[in-house]
């Protein structure tokens, strides 16, 4: 269903303390399964809306792994790494929730709107921006920070210099919250960002630590992470 009469972010996720409060919206509506918050650790799979052919099968294997798992799949809707995750998360028949930049009753991009279709029907999106409010640039930002409020950790896959994914790293590190980020990027001599969050306590991502993500997921046995292609 889809909820016009928003929820308050405390009713959703719990009570939030100063740090969480600054950046949290102060409602959300609603489209889908509410159950789906607290079906399990929530993990977001974020990057870049051009993503390599590399970068798409990571962020599909990751949320797949991530669903044998018990985690929830938490991602952006966008085109990109972010639909990756979504649809890896449901070839793998687990749950995920989608946090837009839009109204609920709008589909950025175009082409995403069978999926977020789907995931209202059949899991969960989530959307701080009224019925009617315009559709805006900074309206993403704003979006993944609160992706980030709404997630026990992030995974970042891929991501340029300049990427809208980055505001959710940051986020994270604010929060306190686990971010990770894959070691390929932080070797990258093309990027600046990767060393930069992992200076501020970002995690590379390799299958050697897979433990720091099992931290947060329910005990189902160490998994086989170096199966996939980082």
């Amino acid at each position: 269903m889809t909820d016009q009469n928003p929820r308050s972010i405390e009713d959703l996720i719990g009570p939030l303390n100063d740090v969480e409060r600054k950046n949290a919206p102060k409602v959300l509506f609603f489209a889908g399964d509410l159950r789906l918050l607290d079906a399990g650790p929530r993990v977001s799979i974020v990057g870049s809306r051009k993503a390599s052919a590399r970068g798409l099968k990571t962020a599909r294997d990751l949320a797949g792994w991530l669903i044998r798992r018990g985690a929830v799949v938490v991602s952006g809707l966008a085109d990109g790494i972010d639909a990756s995750a979504h649809h890896g998360a449901i070839d793998a028949g687990g749950k995920t929730i989608g946090v837009i930049g839009t109204p609920l009753n709008a589909f950025y991009p175009a082409k995403n709107r069978p999926l977020q279709t789907t995931l209202m029907r059949e899991h969960l999106v989530l959307s701080q921006f009224a019925p009617g409010v315009p559709s805006q640039p900074k309206n993403f930002p704003i979006r993944n920070r609160t992706m980030a409020l709404l997630s026990h950790a992030t995974i970042i896959v891929e991501a340029e210099d300049k990427s809208g994914s980055l505001h959710q790293g940051w986020e994270a590190l604010r929060l306190g919250r686990p971010l990770f980020v894959l070691d390929r990027l932080i070797s990258d001599p093309s990027l600046s960002w990767p060393a930069e969050l992992v200076h501020y306590g970002a995690l590379p991502l390799v299958p050697k630590n897979v433990e720091a993500i099992t931290e947060y997921l329910p005990e189902h046995g160490r998994a086989d992470l170096a199966a996939i292609e980082l």
